[in-house]
């Protein structure tokens, strides 16, 4: 399980190997020319919420044992406090641009996506049981065009995403709620926030949302999501994000997509401050060392397995909004163009992430 796990930090990224030296040379336009799908979009039906009665429809649920969200690193023991039930929604394992969006049967998609339960989801895995849909997501090509058949891509995989929701809800019972999604999961999990959430009793079941991998508006996305920014370490009923970049960073990919999209209020985010919460503190614009971080999970020389290190890694947030974590650090070397950590946003800080979640429950339970 351990080799498999690892198996991430070179399946995943056939793009960031060979895209990050393409785009050095030539730009982004080869990138895009090799990903985005030049297939017409089929329009699907969407899923029922009976669909995800069925347990094929989850990578991981309470009653399938042995699934990826479970796994752990050495060192650390299964937990029994199952007091918290946690919905996760993975990031884009589909990389194949001969559609816009993945089949629910495709076998390197879903073997992907579980290796990323394994290494970001299974943070959670000590404080609830956790939920993981399989969802018809939108190729990574997707994100790098403007072509309707690009929204409407997203639209269809947020359509099973919110039906797997409405299962979860159902199947979770009455216990408190931590959600979690990273890059194309966090973007769903922001429109689930403000269209199933916001406003409605479930509100003030949530213990925390991470909103990882996906740039948030503190001025035109926040105040329609239903729960404020976490503010304090000790604080539950809120809302973190965060993006990493080694230094010197380059995101302006980052930034002049952001500055070119809309908030969920309707209105354009240039401009407008993004939140950026330390995960070694729990608080917003805070600098903390490296001997603040638990533990990064870090795979070995010859990606046979994953151990977590403490004390590797600090992390600032600056005035852009980004967390910065200094000299870029030796995980495999699987980085974007501009010393962009985005793979690794959980896996810097899973230590610090399993506490963090813990103790925001902790909170919510007084």
């Amino acid at each position: 399980m351990a080799r498999k796990f690892l198996y991430i930090f070179t399946v995943l990224i056939v793009i960031v190997i060979a895209g990050a030296f393409a785009y050095a040379i030539w730009g982004t336009e080869l990138i895009k020319l090799a990903m985005i799908p030049r297939a017409a979009f089929i329009a699907e039906p969407r899923q029922p919420a009976a669909a995800y009665r069925r347990a094929e429809m989850w990578l991981a649920r309470p009653d399938k044992p042995g699934n990826a969200a479970l796994w752990l690193p050495p060192g650390y023991t299964p937990a029994t406090d199952t007091r918290a039930a946690v919905f996760f929604i993975h990031p884009t394992s589909f990389l194949n641009r001969s559609r816009w969006n993945a089949p629910l049967d495709d076998a390197e998609a879903n073997a992907r996506a579980e290796l990323f339960l394994r290494g970001q989801a299974s943070a959670f895995n000590a404080v609830g049981a956790i939920w993981a849909p399989r969802y018809r997501q939108a190729t990574f090509g997707a994100f790098l065009t403007t072509q309707d058949n690009a929204a409407k891509a997203l639209d269809l995989a947020y359509g099973d995403v919110a039906a797997a929701f409405d299962a979860f809800v159902a199947q979770a019972g009455d216990r408190p709620i931590i959600l979690a999604g990273h890059s194309q999961g966090a973007l769903h999990l922001l429109r689930l926030l403000r269209e199933k959430i916001a406003g409605t009793p479930l509100q003030k079941r949530i213990v925390a949302a991470y909103v990882v991998g996906w740039p948030v508006s503190r001025s035109v996305d926040l105040p329609k999501l239903g729960l404020p920014e976490c503010r304090s370490a000790d604080q539950a009923g809120c809302i973190q994000s965060w993006e990493s970049f080694a230094e010197p960073a380059e995101p302006s990919l980052v930034l002049d997509t952001y500055n070119a999209s809309r908030g969920s209020d309707g209105t354009p985010r240039r401009g407008t401050p993004m939140i950026c919460t330390n995960p070694l503190t729990g608080t917003p614009d805070a600098t903390a060392p490296a001997t603040a971080n638990l533990g990064t999970l870090v795979p070995s020389a010859d990606l046979s397995s994953a151990t977590i290190v403490a004390g590797q890694v600090p992390a600032r947030c600056d005035s852009r909004g980004l967390l910065l974590i200094g000299d870029p650090p030796k995980l495999g070397g699987y980085v974007l163009p501009g010393n962009n950590y985005h793979v690794y946003d959980y896996s810097l800080f899973w230590a610090n992430v399993r506490a963090d979640a813990a103790r925001r429950l902790a909170v919510f339970a007084k």
